[in-house]
């Protein structure tokens, strides 16, 4: 059966590729993006692709985002709360500004998107929210004490929402991804890449097709038993946490 998915943040890397699996699979798929030309996708089967303009730091843009997506494809029912940004520096040259702006986007984006999607996985009665944190959330980061905050805060999220709408068959999980083959990583110097590779156990960077199947997998009837989970993708690298 096609079911009705949104993936926020979804124009490039992480988000994209997870974007496409669900579309692999038939499901109808949301995408939100910012900024820019809206991400190319092509359905399968009985899927959908709905590309949708919006801004996680609004509660109007939620709220007409979500009323468009439940006009095509009917209640959200998997929820991936991937959109986030970065404003990396060391915590005497960080701005309040620039605590706040990653916090609203990354962690308060993801309370509107996910107190919005619940409304209509409880009267479902099932659903699935799908949080992506990082393994900096875990370790921390020097330079990154907004985007590890943001990152860490939506565990407890997670788990708070687990025990709240578990009774519904809701679950609640999170995906803990390292350093991924990116445009972002790209742009990295070869001597902070060497350092980064150092320090994965697997030598390499994941993939994004590979978080996005660890995402699919939370989201398929094999996962109605996990909830309130953190699933760490990272090469090894946050062994431990």
């Amino acid at each position: 059966m096609s079911r009705s998915v949104l993936v926020t943040g979804a124009n490039r890397g992480i988000g994209l590729a997870i974007a496409a699996a669900f579309a692999e699979k038939g499901d109808k798929v949301a995408l939100t993006y910012r900024t820019g030309e809206p991400p190319e996708l092509k359905a399968t089967g009985d899927g959908a692709i709905l590309p949708v303009r919006c801004d996680i730091t609004s509660t109007e843009d939620v709220e007409r985002a979500f009323t468009e997506i439940e006009a095509a494809h009917g209640p959200v029912e998997i929820l991936v709360a991937n959109a986030g940004i970065t404003r990396d520096t060391l915590v005497l040259r960080m701005t309040e500004q620039d605590f706040t702006d990653v916090l609203d986007t990354n962690l308060t984006g993801s309370f509107r998107v996910a107190k919005r999607a619940a409304k209509g996985m409880l009267r479902l009665r099932r659903g699935r929210l799908i949080f992506i944190s990082s393994v900096v959330g875990l370790s921390g980061s020097p330079g990154q004490v907004n985007y590890a905050a943001s990152k860490a805060g939506l565990v407890g999220m997670a788990r708070s929402l687990a025990h709240e709408l578990g009774s519904r068959s809701i679950t609640a999980n999170v995906v803990a991804p390292g350093f991924v083959q990116t445009a972002m990583t790209a742009e990295l110097g070869e001597d902070r890449k060497k350092q980064i590779l150092d320090a994965v156990p697997l030598g390499r960077y994941a993939q994004p097709e590979e978080i996005a199947g660890v995402v699919t997998f939370l989201a398929s009837p094999e996962a109605a038993y996990i909830t309130g989970a953190v699933v760490p993708v990272d090469g090894g690298l946050g062994m431990g946490h």
